[in-house]
């Protein structure tokens, strides 16, 4: 099968560990990388103008790119990979070429981002979502009903077991730590940790921070995300690492229940405590593989607990690890996804 895939490529994303899952499985891939064509990491305000003023024009160049990539690869499939800037006439072409056309949208709402991908939605031939809830959304906003629910997964290039330096664990080392972007809900949840246990090494890793009006969490703030490598070292130089959710944001019917730090941390041999849902337990086994908590009181408790008891927090660890490797690595997202693409469009 050739695949067209659209979507970042970066050591440490989602969708480039994705696209070369399915390379993996022996697809031909060709990749056009949105970073390549469109700047989005500006920090200085200025800076930030200019990308806004030249974003149409490199929108443009960006779509162009996937045009002649299906002229000239002549794949079978556009794949997708949430797809913010991607034109409804840019997939309107593919199809009109023959090709297939699959979204993979990784996020909890459809609606919260670039206007495209609201008004590509009736275009594509197949969804997947990363949200169980994401499918019962595409029908009740979109009609939409041709989506399938596939997890995310861990990268076995990235979220691995390192040889980690002494001067590592002085930049990473701590009792607890939560890697990902600011929301309310995490702030108010780590908030209450740091009243309850006010003694513990917490570090708090990730983009908008700076947000944050619980000044009890200023210390643990590192000011910065960790990517890539960075990442899989921050994970394993932590004792316990936070699963904690994304809460329901306009146009999702529900908060997150899982998402790519399930299946991130155990992978990179990371101890998991993360916060309890329907949909956990269907992916590690309580207080075997990983453990729950469902309000500040109980994951004050439970880290408490696992700090003092480091055998068993040790086993649970590698036992987290084994099933991760076992069920929830991006190669066997990618057989998944290759199964049902063959089940769809008799490949």
């Amino acid at each position: 099968m050739r695949i067209l895939a659209v979507g970042p490529l970066w050591r440490g994303s989602n969708a480039g560990g994705l696209f070369k899952a399915l390379g993996r499985q022996g697809c031909l891939i060709e990749i056009i990388d949105e970073f390549y064509y469109i700047s989005l990491r500006a920090k200085k305000k200025t800076t930030k103008i200019a990308e806004r003023l030249i974003r149409p024009l490199q929108l443009d160049e960006f779509n162009r790119a996937i045009l002649e990539s299906i002229n000239k690869f002549k794949p079978s499939v556009l794949f997708v990979y949430k797809g913010a800037f991607v034109y409804p006439s840019t997939i309107i072409y593919a199809k009109e070429n023959g090709l297939k056309a699959v979204l993979f949208y990784p996020d909890v709402s459809m609606e919260a981002h670039d206007v495209h991908i609201v008004k590509s939605i009736p275009l594509y031939d197949l969804i997947f979502t990363t949200k169980t809830f994401g499918i019962t959304d595409l029908k009740e906003k979109f009609n939409y009903n041709n989506s399938f629910f596939i997890p995310h997964g861990f990268d076995p290039e990235v979220h691995r077991k390192l040889e980690i330096t002494e001067e590592e664990k002085r930049i990473f080392g701590c009792d607890v730590s939560f890697i990902g972007t600011w929301s309310l809900k995490k702030e108010n949840f780590l908030a209450e940790l740091v009243r309850r246990r006010p003694d513990i090494n917490l570090k708090i890793w990730g983009d908008q921070w700076n947000r944050i009006t619980e000044m009890e969490l200023k210390p643990s703030i590192q000011n910065r995300p960790v990517l890539g490598d960075l990442y899989a070292l921050a994970i394993q130089c932590s004792k316990i690492n936070l699963g904690i959710l994304s809460e329901k944001v306009r146009g999702a019917s529900s908060g997150d229940l899982i998402t790519s730090r399930t299946f991130h941390i155990p992978g990179a041999s990371g101890f998991l405590l993360h916060e309890r849902t329907d949909e956990i337990g269907l992916y590690y086994e309580e207080d075997k593989e990983a453990v729950f908590f469902s309000d500040a009181d109980e994951l004050a408790t439970k880290v408490t607990y696992y700090l003092d008891h480091v055998a068993e927090r040790t086993e649970i660890q590698n036992r987290g690890y084994i099933r991760a490797q076992r069920d929830h690595s991006l190669d066997m997202r990618a057989k998944q996804i290759l199964v049902l693409l063959h089940d769809q469009f008799k490949f």
